[in-house]
């Protein structure tokens, strides 16, 4: 059972610094907290868990809005049980995307008076987030106010220290390209928008530009900066306790001059340029808005940035590597399954949630460039499954047996790449019910995987091709189907992705993009069915080839069989057979040599049994 965290004296002192003009020059009638940092960031450093200390929800992604009388949460399908298993009665769960559940603002209209003020702080807002807001709620005479004293941050007696762990080069052998070549690619664009100055905010983007990798926030190799990229110059504004010599002395060896300032200092130092720059300044409309409020409109370039196209296409050291990488972390994968499997049948000793993620995590240090994990281990059994971004912890744990469905969600990071995969299995016998939701789920991917489709055709036209098998008998899954993966970088990363939401910077999938494929199915209370791979976008063979568009598919590289007697067989096509047996002949050919020279003979018997043609 989960411990509720107690909000009510939280909220009390929230409410009461709303009106206090030590904060906020006029009394505040709502307080806006986002889930993200000053770099708008998915995933977070424990010192900006700003909206989990004060709801007591820990996913990922949520606004939280704080009125005199209410106290509500946002979030989308991937986290509603959670949500409600995790928030005491103080709080509201508002299920984004739920028709019938009024945004944010569209709230806000309703519950306050004409004349109120919202406030937020602005550098945890994003400008694409703030100017909708904004704008809905000053139709209805309201005002959304800037809050630079962090409210949260008065109250959170017991915060975390912001971290400050040094920064690592990144080798050409694993990035393929040198950082002097990205920043002069980079100023191509700067060129093409008539803009002097980038501003760079995003962390992954800082650290592929740059080939750095950091530590600052768990499971991903960023650090805590924002780089200002000039015709004639690269500014880094970083802590320069993170600043190591062989950081100094990379950049030396790939030819870039860099200028260090404060990490601070940034918004000192956009302020003393902006006189003096005769083109624009280019900021991504994802960025704060308090940093691109600081920027008169006349002199902004809001497009999205150049580096977070640039970083998608993966360059051939970086194609190579991905594929390197999920080759062993397949092996690790067989590893954990074959051995789990053995646990359960002999029965000598118990296995938890915790406890198998812990096994599965050592395996994944066996393998050649392991760093650590890309994210926490989705380790969930019979009914936790259906808790899509589940986390087990000692108060929640659950023991895995033969008696119910079991789903690993997992991933690495390698210094050559970044994994992530889902496995549905069940180790005794499951119900006609649970296979036939399991083998529309399998029907989905393998139709997903198997499409030939034009290149550049945006990543949502394809998400129907994963769910049809599950809508023709009225089953659904409330999220994406895929998002794209770095290379030794964040596990989640655009601005292409597939799901039934159009991605509004999708600039069409291509060759070189890696995506994931993961369609599912949740009963909550029962079960949960995922199945995940990540798919290499490349050329496609087709019979006709026209000289005015090529035409494009999926490869998978990630390296692990499907469990065969999930599957229903009178379901399957000839045609999903072949692509089946296809692959499971790849996991065998490529993993099988690993295990092999590791000496894992037991996981390597099992490779040959998962992997045994079907049909």
């Amino acid at each position: 059972m989960v411990n509720l965290k107690s909000t009510s004296h939280l909220l009390e002192k929230l409410r009461a610094l709303m009106k206090n003009n030590k904060y906020v020059q006029e009394p505040i009638h709502a307080y806006i907290i986002p889930s993200e940092d000053r770099h708008q960031s998915e995933y977070i450093a424990e010192c900006d868990r700003r909206r989990a200390f004060i709801t007591g929800f820990t996913g990922s992604s949520g606004t939280a809005v704080v009125t005199d009388k209410d106290a509500c949460l946002w979030t989308d399908g991937r986290y509603y049980l959670q949500a409600s298993q995790e928030m005491d009665k103080n709080w509201t769960l508002m299920k984004l995307n739920d028709p019938g559940t009024p945004t944010e603002s569209v709230w806000l209209s309703k519950v306050l008076p004409v004349g109120s003020r919202v406030g937020v702080d602005p550098q945890l807002m994003s400008y694409d987030s703030w100017h909708p807001m904004q704008t809905q709620l000053e139709a209805s005479g309201m005002s959304l106010v800037p809050v630079h004293a962090n409210l949260i941050d008065a109250i959170w007696e017991d915060r975390p220290a912001p971290p400050c762990n040094v920064i690592q080069p990144h080798p050409l052998k694993y990035s393929g390209k040198t950082c002097k070549s990205k920043v002069q690619e980079v100023r191509l664009d700067m060129v093409e928008k008539g803009a002097s100055l980038l501003v760079v905010t995003a962390l992954d983007e800082i650290a592929w530009l740059l080939n750095l990798r950091g530590s600052d926030i768990n499971y991903n190799p960023v650090f805590f900066s924002y780089v200002i990229v000039s015709p004639t110059a690269v500014h880094f504004f970083v802590e320069e306790s993170k600043v190591t010599g062989a950081v100094r002395d990379h950049f030396l060896q790939e030819d870039l001059a860099v200028t260090f300032h404060p990490y601070d200092k940034v918004y000192s130092f956009l302020t003393e340029q902006i006189p003096i720059q005769e083109g624009k300044i280019w900021l991504s409309y994802l960025s704060s808005y308090g940093l691109i409020a600081a920027i008169p409109e006349r002199k902004r370039v809001t497009d999205i940035s150049p580096i977070a196209v640039m970083k998608a296409v993966k360059n051939p050291t970086e194609v190579a590597g991905l594929v390197n990488c999920h080759i062993r972390d397949g092996a690790a994968v067989c590893c954990y399954l074959s051995w789990l499997e053995k646990e359960i049948k002999e029965g000598k000793s118990v296995v938890t949630e915790v406890s198998g993620a812990t096994q599965l995590e050592e395996f994944r240090k066996q393998m050649d460039d392991f760093v650590g994990l890309s994210f926490t281990t989705i380790s969930s059994s019979g009914p936790n499954g259906a808790i899509i971004h589940y986390t087990p912890s000692i108060e929640n744990d659950r023991v895995i047996t033969a008696n119910e469905l079991y789903l690993c969600d997992s991933g690495a990071q390698f210094r050559d790449g970044t994994t992530d995969i889902t496995r549905t299995v069940h180790f005794g016998t499951p119900t006609e019910y649970e296979k036939e939701c399991f083998t529309r789920v399998f029907k989905g991917q393998a139709s997903l995987a198997s499409a030939v489709f034009p290149q550049k055709i945006k990543g949502h036209y394809l998400d129907t091709l994963a769910r049809k098998f599950l809508w023709d008998v009225g089953l659904d899954y409330l999220h994406g189907t895929g998002h794209g993966i770095g290379s030794y970088l964040n596990v989640h990363e655009g601005p292409m992705g597939v799901s039934w939401r159009a991605y509004p910077d999708d600039p069409g999938l291509s060759e070189g993009m890696f995506l994931s494929n993961e369609p599912g199915y949740y009963e909550d209370g029962k079960f949960g069915i995922r199945l995940e791979n990540i798919e290499r976008v490349v050329q496609a063979e087709t019979k006709y080839n026209l000289p005015i568009r090529k035409f494009i598919t999926f490869e998978t590289v990630t390296m692990v069989p499907i469990q065969t007697k999930l599957l229903v067989p009178e379901l399957l096509t000839e045609k999903e057979i072949s692509y089946l047996n296809n692959y499971h002949m790849k996991v065998r050919e490529s993993v099988g040599p690993i295990l092999k020279k590791m000496g894992h003979v037991e996981a390597l018997e099992w490779l040959y049994r998962e992997t045994e043609p079907i049909g």
